[in-house]
């Protein structure tokens, strides 16, 4: 398949899900992801790539490895990017196989739960964050948007290749959970204020989108609830910026 049509194609959740391989679009993404031990399919280039300093220098880098490039015309890249001005570098990488087997034992231990987030931005902004306040990792559970998703990716500004983020379902994260006698507390605006409260070594966090907050199957199974007191003047805060200042307090 050309890395063109390949490109296009993973544009789709569902063919990146059986394909096993996303987008990552943009000078300093590819560079950060020539950096990682993550497998590089292919390159594509566009011609204002070579108009700026930066983007000579990667285009010399990728030059000097076996990796496949291919260089097309401003419109056939923008046809397979979706960014809205693209700045000429897409990489076609294979998703990492992660697991939460792959984290049993550790302690201490921090788990952080997207249930049902939906906005791209906030969610690449939460990786990015959780990987940056020593998360172990941050699982998604279903009506979350993909983690591999292009916008995703970019938020995330190369956390996805070094921390581990991935999907799982409601079920295998709850026995997970009771397998590793790990708490699970929630996020909500009822809760407990964050500060007023000591967090065990071992914690899985749920965090819920702006509108419902979590589900009910993790309100249900979770054993305490933490909130951020907030301005009685302000309703909320948006979720990325507030699951940041939860694993802040949470860590210590």
């Amino acid at each position: 398949m050309r890395l063109l049509t390949f490109a296009r194609d993973l544009r789709r959740r569902k063919s990146r899900e059986r394909q096993g391989f996303f987008v990552v679009e943009g000078v300093r993404a590819v560079e950060e992801l020539l950096k990682s031990p993550l497998t590089v399919r292919g390159i594509l280039s566009a011609p204002q790539l070579a108009e700026a300093p930066r983007g000579r220098e990667l285009l010399a880098q990728i030059a000097g490895t076996a990796i496949e490039h291919s260089a097309v015309n401003e419109a056939e890249f923008r046809s397979a990017a979706e960014t809205e001005s693209p700045q000429g570098i897409l990489a076609i990488a294979k998703i990492p196989v992660r697991s939460l087997v792959e984290l049993s034992g550790r302690t201490p231990f921090r788990l952080l739960v997207l249930d049902a987030l939906q906005d791209p931005g906030n969610v690449g902004t939460i990786v990015r964050t959780a990987a940056a306040l020593g998360a172990d990792a941050t699982v998604a559970l279903p009506g979350t948007v993909d983690l591999w998703n292009a916008k995703v990716v970019r938020s995330a500004m190369g956390a996805h290749f070094h921390h581990m983020a991935f999907h799982t379902t409601a079920e295998e994260l709850f026995e997970f959970l009771d397998a590793e006698s790990v708490p699970l507390w929630a996020a909500d605006a009822d809760g407990s204020p964050v500060d007023s409260v000591s967090a065990p070594e071992r914690l899985a966090l749920a965090v819920g989108n702006e509108g419902a907050g979590v589900s009910s199957s993790v309100r249900e199974r979770a054993s305490a609830a933490v909130s951020l007191p907030i301005a009685p003047s302000v309703e909320s805060l948006n979720v990325a910026v507030a699951t940041g200042i939860l694993l802040f307090q949470l860590r210590k």
